[in-house]
């Protein structure tokens, strides 16, 4: 039986995410999804939806999956291939040759009511847009922090680089479960500088601050790196890069510790997690993985020990060693 508490986070994470939701269901209506599988004689493969509609393949897949977890479609393999058809509630309310269909009253809400609801609550001004997601990221980690710093035994590395982390909240988390650790939190230097200013007490001596571009400057020396919510963000070219520069800079022994949302193994769930793939697509060039695409990705850097620990919660962790 699940707590108080964790009822009344699933109860914030569902009403949070809902403008996800609503967004998955808009899109699908716009780009005509529900209407082209209404007219195909047989369910359709993500490529041949891309195709038809003239969508990216991997934008399609993502909506597609979203829509299967959310009812709206149904999905099944069939010689290594994931075939995509309506379900009888979009058959019936969203392709638009259903006499009972809400296609046109789905359109005037997302592209008339949902913008004007986006006034609802104005903006303070005074905050930068900035201080805000560090903000938002210190939340996140108030709740989900321990958990995925726990999920391994971190004592082994008593120096600790936490590369993009931002205002030094996961660092906190790890320096009050790991006595003998020190943590550098490698960030540019505009996040640095706001962290030192709003977040950084004077007693947290174990942390340290250390400024520049992961892609490009010479990282802190570390028996392990962090990247928390960081691979999400890029490509996998973009990834490979970054973890191969992570591999030449580890010592044998040492190791990275990945925290992400991650997909089931097929990309079908869980909703949560495929409602942040496509914030990816929305907001920046990454999206979120399977366990086995961050294998793929963290095998070629010289990341040989592998291990991934499910926290039960919205992130989990990986574990690899060189």
């Amino acid at each position: 039986m699940s707590s108080p508490d964790t009822e009344a986070m699933r109860l914030l994470h569902e009403f949070s995410n809902g403008f996800m939701v609503s967004q998955v269901l808009f899109a699908a209506c716009e780009l005509g999804v529900f209407d082209l599988l209404a007219k195909a004689p047989e369910p359709l493969g993500s490529a041949a939806v891309a195709a038809r509609l003239g969508t990216s393949c991997r934008g399609t897949q993502l909506l597609l999956d979203a829509c299967v977890s959310l009812k709206l479609l149904q999905v099944e393999t069939r010689g290594g291939e994931a075939l995509y058809e309506n379900t009888e509630l979009s058959s019936t309310y969203l392709a638009r040759a259903s006499p009972m269909s809400q296609h046109h009253m789905l359109l005037y809400l997302g592209r008339t009511t949902y913008l004007c609801w986006g006034h609802l609550a104005q903006a303070v001004r005074s905050e930068d847009e900035r201080l805000q997601f560090m903000r938002a990221l210190q939340a996140i980690w108030s709740v989900h922090g321990t958990s995925v710093m726990a999920a391994f035994d971190l004592s082994p590395f008593p120096r600790i680089c936490d590369l993009g982390g931002c205002s030094g909240a996961l660092a906190k988390e790890c320096v009050s479960l790991y006595p003998a650790c020190h943590v550098t939190v490698f960030d540019i230097p505009e996040v640095v500088h706001m962290a030192r200013k709003h977040f950084l007490s004077q007693e947290e001596e174990r942390i340290g601050f250390c400024e520049g571009d992961f892609f490009k400057d010479p990282l802190p020396d570390a028996d392990l790196y962090i990247l928390a919510r960081v691979l999400h963000d890029w490509t996998d070219d973009k990834c490979s890069q970054l973890l191969a520069r992570i591999g030449q800079a580890c010592k044998p022994g040492g190791g990275v510790l990945v925290v992400e949302s991650l997909l089931d193994a097929e990309g079908w769930g869980p909703l949560t997690t495929q409602l942040y793939s496509l914030n990816m697509l929305v907001q920046a060039e990454g999206q979120e993985r399977t366990l086995a695409q961050y294998q793929a990705l963290l095998v070629p850097a010289g990341f040989r020990d592998v291990r991934c620990k499910r926290t039960g919660g919205i992130y989990d962790a990986i574990l690899a060693r060189k």
